[in-house]
């Protein structure tokens, strides 16, 4: 094992604790805004579970459940197609990529409405399997790749599931290329000084450790 491989490995041991007590400002460019849910279903009687409140937001490629409660015409498994879109029985076709879990639940219950004199019945959306949360790491890392973790995180963890940097690998300039409204974004993030001895807090803040977004491109030169 090389020294900076080794010295990353206890570097990101030692700095879990200043990471889960900062929160730096550089880092919330890339971090998604969580909207306000779109309200809770209203026929919720008192043996329905309480909705969770999920910040994930829905991708291409993942699976979700829908689940109307005593209706089980009305309960499937389907995928996210590559469009963003899924094909509900009585609701037709919804454009759920980038919503919260809660907000296509909503959706869901107001097309059914008009199915129904009375109340809709609960509905529950859950993403059973992450599949669009993959992303890539390219360049000076100890095993580049494709990820899929199926759930946030960011860069410095990205960089440590592709085993940590290569020797020689420039800390100062690695980039995030991220998609944004059709549009290709870069972001430089500089870790050199979390590998110097004596990281202190403000070298994390200054780092500019960016939440990786699915589809994102790491390149550590």
């Amino acid at each position: 094992m090389s020294y900076v491989h080794a010295f990353f490995a206890r570097f990101v041991l030692a700095l879990v604790p200043a990471l889960l007590l900062a929160t730096p400002a550089a880092a919330q460019e890339a971090t998604p805004v969580t909207l306000p849910g779109m309200g809770t279903p209203t026929a919720a009687s008192q043996a329905q579970p309480t909705p969770s409140v999920s910040s994930y937001r829905i991708n291409p490629g993942d699976e979700l459940e829908i689940y109307v409660w005593g209706e089980e015409r009305l309960q499937r498994a389907m995928s996210v197609l590559p469009d963003g879109t899924i094909a509900f029985p009585l609701v037709g076709q919804l454009k759920v990529s980038g919503m919260l879990p809660q907000q296509v639940e909503q959706m869901v219950s107001d097309r059914l409405s008009s199915q129904y004199r009375g109340e809709v019945p609960f509905v529950t959306v859950t993403v059973k399997e992450p599949a669009g949360m993959q992303f890539s790491v390219m360049g000076k890392v100890r095993a580049p790749g494709s990820f899929n973790v199926g759930r946030y995180i960011n860069v410095l963890d990205a960089l440590s599931l592709a085993g940590g940097p290569a020797e020689f690998a420039n800390l100062a300039n690695v980039l995030v290329i991220t998609r944004r409204e059709g549009q290709m974004v870069t972001a430089t993030v500089r870790l050199d000084a979390l590998f110097r001895s004596g990281a202190r807090t403000d070298d994390v803040q200054r780092a500019n450790l960016v939440q990786i977004m699915p589809g994102d491109v790491i390149i550590v030169p």
